[in-house]
């Protein structure tokens, strides 16, 4: 890039984030305490798809299944508001151009449709890496100026969609699990682009709340590595995910690395059971993973359980994603309240998996990362509706075990 193009993006940023400073800062008026995901995609269209409305629309897809008197039946188990994701993908698509309109007021539509049922909503902007087109997916709008440009553009044009509703109702959050590297160089990569992305959103939405994560997929060591102090808005929530025990939560899951695909049957917590169930993993992996890999997955299947084999050790990696976040916003002055644990949850069976992780593991999870959230004053949206990771339904509109939402059912009621 020429050094006077270079001269001038830097410049634009700064004017960006002055204009963004300018705007007057109010506490936010979006208040939230329990949450739900709502599903991202369930037939994956292709992009060379993306020019047919039967192929997008309805958008975003959960709009084909759950009907209004679901989203009522939310609210009446105990939700206050929804995580909603949406797939940037279409919006940064050549080939969607035509619909591009249509969507931003789908996404309208289904703002106003949670709103009626009750529900307050977190527009989730939830990127994810694409085999189809890697540009239009996380890699690629991380990995190229450009790209990330347009993802700018995207964000500005999403906050002017729904800047016309209640903030008091709607927030926007403006990357899900951002995909840099968890080291300083990757952090400090971060920061710069979330300030960019702050700019952006803050310029055309100046009085939604806007909920802000940190980098290395957005966990709690991403959060923490950022100042809260660069951006001095009171109108904003910062956001962490929590899946640990990995271990557990994520059992039989092909597509979270090469090891967790041969884990399955452990329970939460560990029991009895744990050796036999050791056995047949270790069995698994020296029959079906790569030659090269048996070694070291035996010595990290081993590592891990040690790690979890009593309950101290066990709450300990429960509880310090919150610790660290908790310490991080004390010493930022976040107030509790403006912390969300955007994710978290255990899944209940992969695709095409035989196995079912039982209900009352899931159950008795979904209950003590609740209780961590609510210990510290965070709020909380579990993942997800439907899919592997179902609390109201498994695949193809089946009901998943009541276990997980009865956890829920059960909390004290909420003053309206």
């Amino acid at each position: 890039m020429a050094p006077s193009s270079v001269w001038i993006k830097t410049c634009l940023l700064a004017a960006g984030l002055l204009l963004a400073a300018a705007i007057p800062s109010s506490a936010a008026s979006f208040t939230i305490k329990r949450g739900i995901n709502l599903d991202q995609w369930v037939t994956w269209p292709m992009e060379d798809r993306w020019n047919d409305e039967t192929a997008l629309l309805p958008f975003p897809e959960w709009k084909r299944f759950v009907v209004p008197e679901k989203l009522a039946q939310l609210k009446a188990d105990g939700f206050d508001f929804v995580r909603m994701p949406i797939d940037p993908a279409p919006f940064l698509s050549a080939k969607a151009t035509a619909l591009h309109d249509r969507l931003f007021e789908e996404v309208l539509e289904a703002v106003r449709l949670l709103d009626a049922a009750g529900l307050k909503v977190i527009v989730d902007l939830h990127l994810i890496e694409r085999d189809d087109n890697p540009a239009n997916g996380m890699s690629g709008v991380l990995g190229s100026p450009e790209r990330f440009d347009d993802y700018l553009a995207f964000v500005r044009q999403m906050g002017r969609t729904l800047a016309t509703q209640d903030p008091s109702r709607v927030a926007l959050e403006l990357m899900n699990e951002p995909g840099t590297t968890c080291d300083e160089a990757g952090n400090a990569d971060w920061r710069d682009r979330l300030l960019k992305l702050y700019a952006a959103a803050r310029s055309s939405a100046t009085k939604l709340t806007l909920v802000l994560t940190g980098g290395c997929a957005g966990n709690a060591e991403g959060l923490v590595a950022l100042d809260a102090k660069d951006i001095p808005d009171e109108n904003v929530i910062w956001t962490f995910h929590s899946y640990q025990p990995f271990l557990l939560t994520h059992q039989g899951a092909l597509w979270a690395g090469d090891f967790i695909r041969y884990v399955t049957g452990l329970s939460y917590p560990l029991d009895g059971s744990t050796n036999d169930v050791r056995e047949t993993i270790r069995k698994r992996i020296q029959e079906e993973a790569p030659v090269h890999r048996r070694a070291g997955m035996l010595y990290y299947l081993d590592e891990q359980l040690a790690e979890l084999d009593t309950p101290e050790k066990l709450d300990a990696v429960i509880q310090r994603p919150f610790d660290q976040v908790a310490e991080w916003a004390k010493h930022n002055q976040v107030a509790p309240e403006r912390i969300l644990l955007g994710e978290f949850g255990m899944i209940r069976q992969e695709y095409q998996n035989p196995f079912i992780m039982p209900a009352a593991s899931r159950a008795k999870y979904a209950k003590d990362m609740i209780s961590a959230a609510q210990k510290h004053g965070f709020a909380w949206a579990i993942w997800g509706y439907g899919g592997a990771f179902g609390v109201v339904e498994s695949f193809d509109g089946q009901p998943a075990e009541p276990d997980v939402l009865d956890v829920i059912r059960a909390l004290p009621k909420q003053k309206n």
